[in-house]
Order: C-alpha cells, then structure tokens, then sequence
C-alpha cells in the first residue's frame, strides 16, 4: 500500500500546495467581507447580486485565455502573476472600503478585475500539479492540496465573519489581499522540469487554433462535457441562491459570525472528506464522486427550512464530506484520460462550462426571490441539484470510467 503522504516528500509540490492554501485563507475571508460590504452601502439584494455576478462574469469570459496562456508559458509565472494583480485589486478594494469612499460602480469595477486575474490562475494551478508529482502519487497529491486549501478556507470563513463582525469587511478584505501577496511568493518558488513534448504536442499557430485543439480535447470524452454540462445548471442554483440569499438571510438573522460558522463547516467537511479520499480507493471513482453531488442541495433546502445555525452547520457538514469525494475524482480523471500539454485548456473549458451561468443566476435570483418568495426560490434551487445529480449518473461512460492506476 503507498504512502498517503508520499506527494509532501517533493518541495515543488509542498510550495504550490501552501500557496493555493494560503490563497484560500484569504478567499474564505472575502466573500463574506464584499458581501457584508456591499449590504452596509445599500442594503439591497439586488445591488449584491450584481456586485458578485460582476465577477463571475468577468472570470467566465477570460477563462479559455488563460487556458491558452498556462499551456504556453510556465505555470508558474502565470500564478505570480494571477496573485500580484489580486492582490493589487483587493487591496485598492480594501483601501475604498476602510476609508468609506466605496461605491457601487467602484465596487463593480473592482470586482470584474479580480474576477479577470483569477480567470488566469484557475487553469493554471489546476494544470501545474501533476508536473510535481510523479503519476502514481497524483491522486494522493489531488487530495492532500484540496486538504490544504479547505484548511484554509475553514479558517478564512470563520475569521471572516469574526472580523467582519468586530473591525468591518474593509479588514477582510484586507487580510484576502495580503494572502495574494504571500501565495505569489509561494509559486515564484516552484519548480519544475518543462512539459515532454507528444505526438499530441500543439505546434503555435495561434490562439484561436489553440482553442479550438482544446474544445477537441474537451468534446472528445463524453464524460467530460456530460459533467460539464449539468455542472453549468448545479453551480448556478446553488451560488444563485446560497452566495447571495445566504448572507441577505444571514443579515437578518443570525449575522455575519453565524454565516461564517455554516460555511466554515461545509469546508470542515470538505477537510473530512479528503481524509477519506486519502484512504478509500474506489474503482469506479468518478461514479462515487458524482453520486455524492446530491448533497449540494442541503443547504439550500435547510436555509429553505429555516433551520437554526447548528443545523445549517451540520448539513453543510455532511455536504461538505461528500461533494469533495467529487473534486478528487474529478481531477483525478482529467489528469489520468487528458495528454498533459492540453490539461489546462481543458481546465478551462470546464470551468467556462461550469461557471458560465452563475454570473445570470446570481444577478437574476434577488428579483426572482421577490417575484416567488425565498422559501420557494431556495427550494426550486435544491431541485436543481438534485436533477443534475441525477442526470449525470444516467450517463454510461460517467459510470463506467475507472482508475487505471491506484
């Protein structure tokens, strides 16, 4: 049996994963801060959703460019990059808020920066991991970085909603800046040997052909646009609702330090569930992780419910312990089925596919809640995962792909 912690011993893969960590300590901090933020200058659910959207969009539309940027030049350059323009955005965004000049249109610029930068680091730092380990340690490897970015984020949402409650979501989003600043120092430091050149090796005519050789990839695997797909629909009904009614219900309710709490425990979850991922080691790992999916509607449905804090917090729990059986399978399959000198442009696809509704979902779900009410707008939301779930599952090959090497 291998050593579930074999991955730690390379020092290039130790500095990638504390720097996504230390990047997801800030960003735990962050939504809860502009959340918060945005709902001191107007109090409307409407302008929050349109602040948060903003981002989602812009990080959509810059997406499949930074799938080509991170196939042509070193990854690692693209996330120091990625994290110094972050950390420059979130700390003018910082500045704006401690000193009381923020505004709407500001706040909206601002967001469609940060939004636009980390278009670049996703596909990047996806793609960069299995250029640290050798191939028999890459899902131990997936699953010891997602531990250590849910780690973070368990720490960043609970001292999100403890800042945000004593100093203001200016200090919030302050400490997000710093952890740009400091990830970036991380992934300067990296390392690694260039890509092996393959009979699938892109010659560089161009971006759009770039592209275009990527959608190929992409669209050669059913599984994979299968997932894509239903992601496209789950990921709006659950940010649509849960990014934007959460703290609007929150607000009124039990307050930032309460919604800091709930999503701190779908990360505490998530830090379960890698332990796990660490240990079991399913044939079928894509089926497990996509039938665990069905938990995403728990918050949803128990916001829906009115259910007090403690059990938003153990539902989100729960949710959290399944859904990430789900990333390590997932990052697992597109590492072991994808040639590597494509891997990021396929990252992107995914995200694009994935991400692209959310900006509609998350602008649209403040009049859609005022039009049908929350209860119903949260219910129909869990609906939607749930039928996502299932969609997915009644596809052959999403069922029948297995782990070629353990």
């Amino acid at each position: 049996m291998s050593n579930p912690l074999a991955p730690l011993r390379h020092a290039s893969f130790r500095r990638l994963a504390l720097g996504r960590a230390t990047n997801m300590l800030g960003n735990g901090v962050a939504p809860i801060a502009l959340a918060f933020a945005v709902l001191r200058i107007t109090g409307s659910v409407t302008e929050l959703g349109l602040v948060v959207a903003t981002r989602s969009l812009f990080n959509v539309v810059f997406l499949l460019f930074g799938g080509v940027l991170a196939d042509r030049m070193p990854r690692r350059l693209v996330l120091v990059g990625s994290s110094v323009l972050s950390a420059a955005s979130q700390g003018t965004l910082a500045v704006l808020v401690l000193t009381h000049h923020a505004t709407i249109p500001l706040l909206l610029v601002l967001s469609a920066c940060n939004g636009t930068f980390a278009a670049f680091a996703l596909p990047a730092s996806a793609a960069l991991l299995p250029q640290t380990v050798p191939v028999e340690e890459r899902r131990q490897a997936n699953a010891i970085n997602r531990m250590g970015a849910n780690s973070a984020v368990i720490g960043g949402a609970a001292l999100g909603g403890a800042v945000v409650a004593a100093a203001g979501p200016g200090w919030g989003l302050a400490i997000d800046a710093t952890s740009f600043a400091l990830s970036g120092l991380c992934f300067f430091r990296v390392r690694t040997s260039p890509m092996p050149e393959t009979a699938t090796s892109p010659v560089r005519r161009g971006m759009f052909r770039e592209l275009h050789d990527g959608w190929r990839e992409f669209v050669a695997r059913r599984w994979v646009w299968v997932i894509v797909a239903a992601f496209g629909f789950l990921n709006a009904a659950f940010s649509g609702t849960v990014q934007v009614l959460g703290p609007t219900i929150a607000s009124r309710s039990f307050g930032s330090g309460g919604w800091g709490l709930v999503l701190s425990a779908q990360t505490l979850g998530m830090l379960v569930g890698g332990v796990i991922g660490l240990r079991i080691r399913p044939q079928r790992l894509l089926l497990v992780g996509v039938s665990c999916m069905a938990a995403e509607a728990l918050l949803p449905s128990g916001l829906a419910l009115g259910m007090p804090v403690a059990g938003l917090a153990g539902m989100n729990f729960l949710a959290g312990v399944a859904v990430e059986q789900f990333g390590i399978a997932w990052e697992t399959s597109l590492q072991q089925e994808i040639p590597e000198d494509r891997l990021a442009r396929v990252y992107s696809y995914d995200a694009l596919g994935s991400f692209m509704a959310i900006p509609l979902a998350q602008a649209t779900v403040g009049p859609l809640s005022a039009a049908i009410g929350v209860h119903a707008t949260l219910l129909s939301a869990a609906a939607v995962i749930l039928a996502c779930t299932v969609a997915m599952l009644a596809v052959r090959d999403v069922r029948a792909l297995k782990v070629r090497s353990a």
